[in-house]
């Protein structure tokens, strides 16, 4: 079905107006304006990707009890930090988004798995933002340039479909989901129904024809990925590709997963060849730490199922005015203030006319509440200007009245300490176990913070 569609276009410079104008705002050409119209054909939405969805399951219930699951065989990459984000390599047929930040390198880490990917299997590389000739001069440049993986760049949904089932391979790679194009829609690409009909599409592609396929995907300036929040339901796996600017390495973060554990973190460094895998991210936090100095302490973060030793820095000095300044980074800032005043409360600290300027170093961000009894250290140290022991560190929870509260993943956290060479770890009273005593460190079990400070401090 067909409609009528009118428009005024200037003679002088061809402009296009929805109305008549008597001056052209484009030439400045006046009284050129002319009337055109133009049979436009309307597309009907009730054939869409996410209408034609496949029926993938039983046509009617079963019980839980009779069904028979298999244990599906994970694709190892030569990543281990990669497979250990997606919980022991790649399933078969899933569906995983990658979000982060524009040019932190998630092109550049597809391209790098892919390549060594297409030595084994068959890959297409499908991209709406470079030509073939682009993605090959990168490649060139990381050593790539004689992979057998096949590049298509297109970003109309049809074409690549077509492609796909032509081509039969088992990894697809989408760069980027915000250029694809469904033609069913009349909608502009990039768009909110656009985004989720063409993730709808490749569901389909993924469950029905056991294909994986990765779809990277751009973020807002608020960090979270562009197009509607129900993009990142439909997919199977969610990671975000972190990282500051000003540093080389790069932070892959897992915050959904349907085969595995969720907030897994793996950790590269952008080199000129390419991003390089950090297998020991505690010895890149602390290698750079100064000995004899206040105002540091170290904490055994876990994230995940994997514990790193983060340094924390605090800076406490006499404010110059009447209202004191605290500024963070890589830490919650609403949690420093809880604990200044914690501190101020419980802990005899008049940090009232003291700025406080408290950072994660490395570029990483912690936020468990386990980092707690670091930061209080960390901002005494400064306070008192006394150095804590450098191969002492610290975990544990504070709560209003000052108490240390137990954490998780106790052991995994001590003995992380204890292989990384630190000598005494300070903990919550109410996690100490016989256990924790033969792990080659000496445990100091802590009740409240006033019994911390009176222990480091007095």
């Amino acid at each position: 079905m067909a409609r009528a569609r009118t428009q005024y276009k200037c003679r002088s410079c061809g402009y296009i107006s929805a109305s008549y104008l008597g001056r052209c705002p484009n030439c400045g050409a006046w009284n050129q304006f002319e009337k055109e119209s133009q049979e436009v054909r309307q597309t009907s939405t009730k054939a869409t990707p996410s209408r034609l969805m496949a029926s993938v399951g039983a046509k009617e219930a079963v019980k839980m009890s009779t069904v028979k699951a298999e244990k599906e065989e994970r694709v190892l990459t030569k990543s281990s930090e990669l497979n250990r984000v997606l919980g022991g390599g790649i399933v078969p047929g899933s569906l995983v988004l990658i979000g982060g930040d524009p040019g932190i390198g998630k092109s550049t880490l597809m391209l790098q798995i892919m390549s060594e990917l297409a030595e084994k299997y068959k890959v297409l590389y499908v991209s709406g933002e470079e030509s073939a000739s682009q993605i090959k001069l990168r490649a060139d440049r990381l050593g790539l340039g004689q992979s057998p993986m096949l590049l298509y760049p297109e970003s109309n949904m049809e074409h690549i479909r077509d492609q796909i089932d032509d081509v039969k391979p088992d990894f697809v790679v989408i760069d980027s989901i915000q250029t694809m194009n469904e033609p069913s829609l009349d909608s502009m690409v990039g768009s909110a129904s656009q985004v989720r009909e063409v993730t709808a599409e490749l569901m389909k592609i993924a469950k029905l024809d056991q294909v994986t396929v990765f779809v990277i995907g751009h973020v807002t300036k608020e960090g979270s990925i562009a197009g509607p929040k129900i993009l990142e339901h439909m997919v199977d796996t969610v990671l975000y590709f972190e990282g500051d600017e000003h540093h080389a390495y790069r932070i892959l973060h897992s915050v959904k997963n349907r085969f595995g554990a969720a907030n897994e973190i793996g950790m590269f460094e952008m080199k000129t060849e390419g991003l390089a895998e950090v297998t020991n991210p505690s010895a890149v936090f602390l290698d750079e730490r100064l000995p004899d100095s206040t105002g540091s302490a170290v904490v055994v973060s876990l994230e995940g199922t994997r514990p790193i030793l983060g340094e924390i820095q605090a800076l406490v000095t006499p404010t110059a005015f009447g209202y004191a300044k605290r500024t963070t980074s890589g830490l919650d800032y609403n949690r420093v203030s809880l604990l200044l005043a914690v501190l101020e409360k419980r802990g005899n600290l008049m940090l009232q006319n003291q700025d406080a300027y408290l950072s994660a170093t490395g570029g990483i961000r912690l936020n468990e509440p386990a980092i707690d009894l670091a930061i209080a250290m960390a901002i005494a140290s400064s306070y008192y200007d006394k150095e804590i022991s450098a191969t002492d560190c610290f975990v544990g929870e504070i709560g209003l009245t000052g108490e240390v509260r137990r954490v998780n993943q106790i052991q995994a956290r001590v003995k992380e300490a204890g292989k990384i060479g630190f000598k005494r770890i300070f903990i919550p009273k109410y996690n100490m176990s016989p256990a924790l005593q033969d792990l080659g460190i000496e445990v100091i079990p802590v009740s409240s913070v006033r019994q911390a400070l009176h222990y480091l401090f007095s």
